[in-house]
Parts: C-alpha cells; structure tokens; sequence
C-alpha cells in the first residue's frame, strides 16, 4: 500500500478526507488569482465564493477525465443521494450571491 492510499482510508460519510482536504487547499490557494482575473472582465468574486465553488468544480474536473469518485457517482444516482445533490446546488447558489459586476 503506497502513502496515497493509505491517506485516503480515512473517510468521512464515505468520502476521503484527504481528497477534500487538499481540494480545498487547492481552491483557497488559487482563489486570489481567480478573483484577479475576473476583474479584468469586470466581474467581482470574492475570494471566499471561490470556495463554495470548490466540490461543484472537482465534480466537473472529474467528468471531464472520467474519474469517477464515490461523490461524482452519488451526484449523478438518480434515486438516491439527495442530500448531496441539495448541498451542490446551495454551494451554487451561494457562489452567486457575491458575485457583482464592477463598473468602470
């Protein structure tokens, strides 16, 4: 068992901890630069909204290289799963409620 396994055994409600752990260091270590960058097409995103959008884009990152996680599957279970399929859809929602359009 090599050091990657073996940090992701440990779960939480069937997810790795370490894979959430890191998408979210990920997220808050790029989030300045994001908001940057949609400033220059003026639109302001705080940098803690970067952080609500962080599963909603780790799912995408997913589907994109099919990688298919426990989340991803649970997300696209159509008879099961709710819970995460809510908590996706207010993380989108809060994303949104901050973002403004900067005039200039």
């Amino acid at each position: 068992m090599d050091t990657l396994e073996y940090l992701r055994e440990f779960k939480i409600f069937g997810y790795a901890i370490f894979d959430l752990v890191i998408s979210f260091w990920w997220i808050y270590l790029i989030s300045e630069r994001l908001s940057k960058l949609f400033l220059k097409i003026r639109i302001d995103i705080p940098k803690r909204n970067w952080l609500f959008l962080t599963l909603p884009i780790w799912i995408l990152f997913h589907l994109i290289f099919w990688n298919i996680t426990p989340m991803t599957r649970d997300l696209f279970d159509l008879n099961w799963f709710y819970l995460i399929k809510v908590l996706m859809i207010i993380l989108l929602i809060f994303w949104l409620k901050g973002i403004k359009r900067v005039k200039k």
